[in-house]
């Protein structure tokens, strides 16, 4: 076993890598300049805390958020390793610890917030603290062109200089312009070692709807899912409070967070969703970077994102831990509108607006997309994947039908009336109704006019907004959001080409989509008992109830129902300390008995190899302890000797003899050694 492996389990508690970190924490322990560009979940933090307990020197993380960086070091402390952060908010206790962890060498990792680094005693300090390794996380913060850009991360690129070490950047988004600034501002251009992880994440169940009666569709959605955290991202501010307190008169214990509340509403709002369990937020996209809590069960979209990417990485706040996890999103013409009119209201240069309006495109392309949808997203990203079974559109696979003769009518009938007029006046138009509108600009005399009567306006809604999310008509704000047809739509118009429609998107019929179960119907009762002892163990330590353990290390608990130690500490996620901490507590839970107490050295080895040979061990010694006729003088091992023979092997018999000693030898020696033989 590699350091490396032995550090994963003994600190962490996992016993394999995921996809990629062995390669990436290699390349970070051997000193060379990383650039890790992984999926939300994919487990990059891993990949530089793992790392810092095996490198020389203090590893110095660069993170945005404090409350991510709270959330992280008290996870670190719970496995028992060293870490501390500077932050504008430390007490003077926690700086003073800091401090004195630095002082003394024991500190192994330390949280500061980029805007430190404008302090002028900031790099003062860390040259003088030994730091051996700088670690960057979400990394993707140092272009300009990102939407979460922080004009402090310009400032690494100079510390690293300074400081001469080698530098690990960490993220999960960035296209191939940010990985190229990325690597120009933090590498001063030099290529890193790039590793890009996969797209993929399984865990996740992707569903889209149109909006209905949007806030009843939420409401039902975060109704079968109560009790467990998750998030509903809206599009404006006012819409986060109106449907949390909605919500709330529901009986869902919910909150609004955006970015026009006061510091310390945010804050509290954070060490809320962080501590409780069952917490729904209702947000927007200011609530998001930097979010630590793994057991996130959903994620929904009241109103549909401003991109694929957006929307990969918000839902991929979810399910971290890798347990099943639900996304909805919800979409309509408005926020197709919307969005269009948002790109080309803003101040962006032509190609960028031609950009955003593509990507775009491929996220209105998801939403009313006709097979699975996780095929459409990883091919988006470049990957291919067969129909995952998961999705929605793979649940209840959607009836096509041939709508070339309906789009061919909505695009005249634009066409004829100047492509001037909204979705709802073109349905007016084709379905022959008489308006105030229609006759004043004379349409109720068009070719056009009622001869769309086969499709009710209900219908005929669907119809536009499929058109829209192909990108066949676009809202042009030179026209007042008059809808406008595209070059994509020629080919359509002029009959070279068939258009095929989603019959389901036409009606106005509401499907629910229910909660995934997290374990077998056998095993609910023992894992809502676990969750049930968890809670109650992290409200006495006052600290988030994933820090104790998350949701997957409790799943497998009961799935699994550990009968002893060894087979509680071979659980993933049971690191060694937190098996000292709880491990007893959660066995007495799950076989209903009283754990009998293991001496500290027996516990240590809970789980592997040496475990089994220690109990054999002692056993050999508690029958030889007055010699083979039992008359004899006691002679017995203390547990630290019996722990340090169980972890030999029987080629080290010379060396097994030494530590006993001569008086043990003589009393245990040919048995330890035959014990170690048929291990």
């Amino acid at each position: 076993m590699s350091q490396a492996q032995a550090v994963l389990r003994e600190v962490f508690g996992y016993d394999a890598f995921r996809a990629q970190q062995e390669e990436i924490i290699d390349s970070v322990i051997a000193g060379d300049d990383t650039l890790a560009i992984l999926p939300t979940g994919a487990g990059k933090s891993l990949c530089y805390q793992l790392p810092a307990l095996i490198r020389e020197g203090l590893t110095v993380v660069i993170s945005p958020l404090i409350a991510l960086m709270r959330d992280q070091v008290r996870a670190l402390r719970a496995a028992g390793v060293p870490a501390g952060f500077l932050t504008s908010q430390n007490t003077e206790e926690e700086t003073e610890a800091v401090w004195s962890g630095i002082s003394d060498g024991s500190l192994r990792l330390l949280y500061i917030a980029p805007e430190r680094l404008g302090l002028a005693g900031t790099q003062r300090m860390l040259k003088s603290a030994g730091i051996g390794l700088i670690a960057v996380d979400e990394a993707h913060c140092v272009s300009q062109w990102g939407h979460d850009f922080r004009p402090d991360y310009l400032k690494i690129g100079e510390l690293r200089a300074s400081l001469g070490v080698p530098l690990a950047a960490f993220t999960a988004t960035a296209d191939r312009e940010t990985q190229e600034e990325i690597i120009y501002r933090l590498f001063a251009g030099r290529t890193p070692s790039v590793f890009l992880g996969g797209f993929d994440r399984p865990n996740l169940t992707l569903a889209f709807a149109p909006k209905l009666k949007p806030r009843q569709q939420i409401l039902d959605f975060v109704s079968a899912r109560r009790g467990t955290s998750g998030i509903v991202y809206c599009g404006t501010r006012a819409k986060t409070e109106t449907l949390a307190d909605a919500l709330c008169k529901a009986g869902t214990t919910a909150v609004a967070y955006h970015g026009g509340m006061e510091p310390e509403a945010r804050r509290a709002v954070e060490a809320r969703f962080s501590a409780e369990d069952g917490l729904v937020v209702v947000a927007t996209v200011a609530f998001g970077m930097g979010i630590d809590k793994p057991d996130i069960r959903w994620v929904a979209h009241a109103d549909l994102p401003k991109s694929i990417e957006a929307y990969y990485q918000e839902i991929g706040r979810a399910g971290r831990d890798g347990a099943p996890a639900d996304t909805l999103t919800l979409f309509g013409a408005d926020d197709i509108r919307f969005r269009r009119t948002q790109i080309d209201e803003s101040l962006a240069p032509a190609d960028r607006k031609q950009a955003d309006h593509g990507r775009l495109n491929a996220l209105l392309g998801l939403a009313e997309a006709q097979v699975c949808r996780r095929v459409e997203v990883l091919a988006y990203f470049g990957e291919t994947a067969e129909p995952c079974g998961n999705c929605d559109l793979c649940s209840n696979p959607p009836e096509l039908f041939d709508g070339t003769d309906a789009v061919r009518m909505a695009l005249s009938a634009a066409l004829r009336t100047g492509e001037m007029f909204g979705t709802q006046h073109l349905i007016d138009v084709l379905t022959g109704t008489e308006t105030p509108k229609t006759k004043q600009h004379r349409h109720d005399a068009l070719p056009t006019f009622g001869v769309g009567t086969g499709f009710s306006r209900t219908e005929w809604n669907g119809i536009f907004r499929q058109m829209m999310g192909r990108d066949l008509l676009r809202p042009d704000p030179a026209r007042h959001g008059g809808l406008r047809m595209t070059d994509p739509a020629l080919p359509v118009l002029r009959g070279e080409q068939t258009i095929k429609l989603r019959r389901d998107a036409l009606t106005r019929k509401t499907t629910s989509t229910p909660a995934r179960a997290l374990v077998s119907e056998e095993d609910a009762p023992l894992l809502s008992q676990l969750k049930a002892c968890r809670r109650r163990l992290a409200e006495e330590a006052s600290i988030p109830a994933y820090i104790v353990f998350t949701d997957r290390t409790l799943i497998e608990m009961a799935e699994k129902r550990p009968e002893s130690l060894d087979d509680m500490a071979a659980i993933s996620g049971v690191g060694q300390k937190k098996l000292e901490r709880y491990g007893a507590i959660f066995l007495e839970v799950v076989t209903g008995e009283t754990t009998a107490t293991l001496h500290p050295k027996r516990r240590q080895i809970a789980g592997r190899a040496a475990a089994p040979i220690y109990d054999r061990l002692l056993e050999a010694q508690s029958r030889l302890q007055r010699g083979e006729d039992g008359t004899q003088k006691p002679v017995s091992c203390s547990a630290s000797l019996l722990a340090r023979i169980a972890k030999m092997s029987h080629a080290e018999e010379g060396e097994v003899m030494r530590v006993l000693g001569e008086r043990r030898a003589d009393r245990f020696g040919s048995a330890f050694i035959e014990i170690l033989r048929s291990a």
